[in-house]
């Protein structure tokens, strides 16, 4: 009798094995975080999770999650949703072994085989990696940054001034949407590699690379919600899905653009001693051809997303409330006429936007209201599991459990944020009294640009690039 016979006739035999070690290691991984609870069926199946992902509004889901059953929601076998900042902060701390989520981060890598600082997994190189591109986001070494943000900020008014203003018999529609988008990609450009797209000289999105970020990025949701993301993006299978080098639009164009622009400085300024952008920074701090390809596209993509973001939800809660759009313009106005801040044609400078409090209560409270990343950024618990308080109890996290951020719902809690939370109330940043509670908002919106080990590097260049522009525009 062969095996195949064998095989055949124990068949009903092997399928009850195999579905007995399911059910027993399926009850195992319910039982360890058994616990936390959740929506109906997160315990034991991934479909809730997935589907929050394919709805296209995850974030939403996972603020109804967290508002019902918890700071510390279940909504997976093996993932938990949190909306605590004292947890949070915990998370990320320099000296904590916690690290990045396989599944979840090598979504953030454009080039097969190649991590970036966003996708590394590996917190030694992480770190490595950080120190050497530090530099590139400063002005000692990027000696021309504010300058470069303040040519593209003058654009965008000129672009408005001469193309969008309505007037008595015409009214010209103005899509500031697009238009931050432009702005961004430009200065992002500008700083990184020398040579800005000149999206918003030519008033277009040049050989639309934001039309197929954004198809990038609606297919990476899918990925995340069919967990699908290390089959497509860590295996061979991303060279032949991913984007060519030769096409003439889009990611492929962008990332063979880059590649040229690299090859043609390294080539012409072979130790890149003569220039003082991000490239020659990270060049001169060790990264090589291939790292600075990937941080470039990266900065690209994921640099310009957040910030065009951020002034497209300032703006937008601040047209629609008359009230603080006079009140934000009286502060600028003011600044203009004591000589705090040039007139038209000229930019005001970084030092004196930060220094006007009630434009940076409108911008903080509009990235509260709409925060520039909403993904989940999720966390693995360190393998020998932790103990953590959270809201005065103590909670016990097991190894190897993944766990997310639930920007939505920590940036509308009630006990951080007061009971109008869901309101947009720029005062809440002035007025609040409670030392304590200031520094909670403060450490909220901290948050936004991730926290300690993790931190954005571009954070400051975006507030710069934001403030600059709300002012500027309003």
């Amino acid at each position: 009798m062969g095996a195949a016979t064998l095989i055949y006739e124990a068949r009903w035999l092997l399928a009850s094995v195999v579905l007995a070690i399911w059910a027993v290691l399926k009850i195992k991984q319910y039982y360890r975080l058994r616990h936390f609870k959740g929506p109906f069926g997160t315990g034991w199946f991934e479909i809730w999770h997935g589907l929050a992902y394919l709805s296209g509004n995850p974030h939403l889901k996972f603020k109804e999650a967290t508002d019902k059953y918890g700071p510390i929601a279940r909504i997976g076998p093996n993932e938990l949703m949190t909306t605590s900042l004292e947890l949070l902060a915990h998370i990320n701390g320099a000296r904590n072994r916690y690290t990045r989520t396989r599944w979840f981060y090598i979504a953030a890598r454009f080039q097969p085989n190649s991590d970036n600082i966003l996708s590394e997994l590996d917190d030694n190189i992480h770190t490595k990696r950080r120190a050497q591109m530090a530099g590139g986001y400063s002005g000692k070494e990027n000696r021309e940054l504010e300058s470069s943000v303040d040519i593209h900020v003058a654009e965008l008014v000129q672009l408005i001034r001469t193309k969008y203003c309505s007037t008595e018999i015409k009214t010209n529609p103005f899509d500031l949407a697009q238009k931050a988008q432009y702005l961004a990609l430009d200065v992002i450009s500008h700083i990184g590699f020398g040579e800005p797209f000149g999206m918003l000289l030519s008033d277009q999105d040049v050989n639309g690379y934001i039309k197929h970020a954004d198809q990038g990025m609606n297919a990476i949701m899918y990925l995340w919600g069919l967990g699908l993301t290390e089959l497509v993006l860590g295996t061979p299978l991303m060279h032949l899905l991913g984007p060519s080098d030769k096409a003439k639009t889009g990611f492929g164009a962008m990332t063979a653009n880059t590649r040229k622009i690299i090859s043609k400085r390294l080539e012409d300024d072979p130790g890149m001693t003569k220039g003082s952008d991000m490239l020659a920074s990270w060049f001169r701090h060790g990264l090589d051809k291939e790292q600075l390809v990937t941080e470039s596209i990266l900065q690209l993509l994921a640099g310009a997303e957040t910030a065009a973001t951020s002034m497209r939800c300032i703006m937008l809660y601040l047209v629609t409330n008359p009230r603080v759009y006079a009140k934000l313009q009286a502060e600028v106005d003011a600044a203009v006429k004591d000589g705090r801040a040039p007139p038209y044609p000229s930019v005001v400078s970084n030092a004196t936007q930060r220094q006007l409090p009630y434009l940076w209560a409108c911008c903080k409270e509009g990235m509260r209201m709409h925060p520039p990343v909403t993904n989940s950024s999720q966390k693995k618990v360190p393998p020998e599991g932790d103990t953590v308080t959270v809201e005065g109890k103590t909670v016990y996290l097991p190894g190897g459990t993944n766990i997310g951020y639930c920007v939505w719902g920590l940036n509308r809690d009630q006990k951080i944020f007061g009971g109008d939370a869901d309101c947009y109330r720029p005062e809440r940043w002035l007025n609040e009294e409670d030392p304590k509670k200031l520094a909670q908002m403060n450490l909220a919106h901290e948050m936004l640009f991730s926290y300690g080990k993790y931190q954005c590097l571009g954070k400051p260049i975006a507030l710069m690039e934001i403030g600059k522009t709300i002012f500027e525009v309003c």
